[in-house]
């Protein structure tokens, strides 16, 4: 399967025998500073459970998860295995839950933590993770126009221009499988090297 990622936080709210699941699936990167925000936001929450997946810097898939005083295995462990199950990476999932009075039982929390997170992921906008190359392309001002024509038709982040007196130097972000396109469509207009 596909590896996915989400670059713009969700949330969706599912009541399940008066408790209430607030659940908020976003990046990776806004975790420590969402859950601080939702933890003020959110000051009669019972329960703040989460988990998530990214990748290291040596494209290991680090996890983690808690259950945040729920009994032990309910909560947690379940988001995560819907994260898993969905090939969410560079992704976390926050779950803010509000007693209702209600015992759910351990099955029970299990359904309602899986049954919330699949939720909030359903409406999620998922994009296709690709392991992304920084390139330098040098390219002189008389061949410009014709490089910045080639660069879109490929899906490129991050684009930074350098004007220099000999030329402009574009830094930008490539998925790895494009790299050789590139190279061979601009050999005559530019010299790419990776950064």
């Amino acid at each position: 399967m596909v590896k996915q990622y989400v670059s713009t936080p969700t949330s969706e709210t599912l009541e399940i025998k008066r408790s209430k699941f607030i659940t908020f699936v976003l990046p990776y990167h806004q975790f420590d500073t969402v859950m601080k925000k939702l933890k003020e936001e959110h000051p009669k929450g019972r329960h703040f459970v989460y988990a998530y997946r990214y990748l290291n810097e040596f494209d290991q898939i680090v996890e983690n998860q808690s259950d945040d005083g729920e009994p032990k295995g309910s909560s947690g462990k379940p988001t995560l295995s819907v994260l898993r199950g969905a090939e969410l990476i560079n992704s976390a999932v926050i779950i803010v839950r509000y007693f209702g009075g209600i015992k759910l039982g351990v099955g029970g929390l299990v359904r309602a933590y899986s049954d919330a997170t699949n939720l909030a992921i359903s409406t999620s906008k998922l994009l296709i993770y690709r392991k992304l190359k920084r390139l330098k392309v040098t390219v002189s001002y008389s061949n410009l126009g014709k490089v910045e024509h080639c660069l879109k038709g490929f899906e490129l982040e991050n684009i930074q221009k350098n004007f220099m007196a000999e030329g402009v130097i574009l830094s930008l972000d490539l998925a790895e499988e494009n790299v050789v396109n590139l190279k061979e469509l601009i050999k005559d207009y530019a010299e790419v090297e990776l950064e």
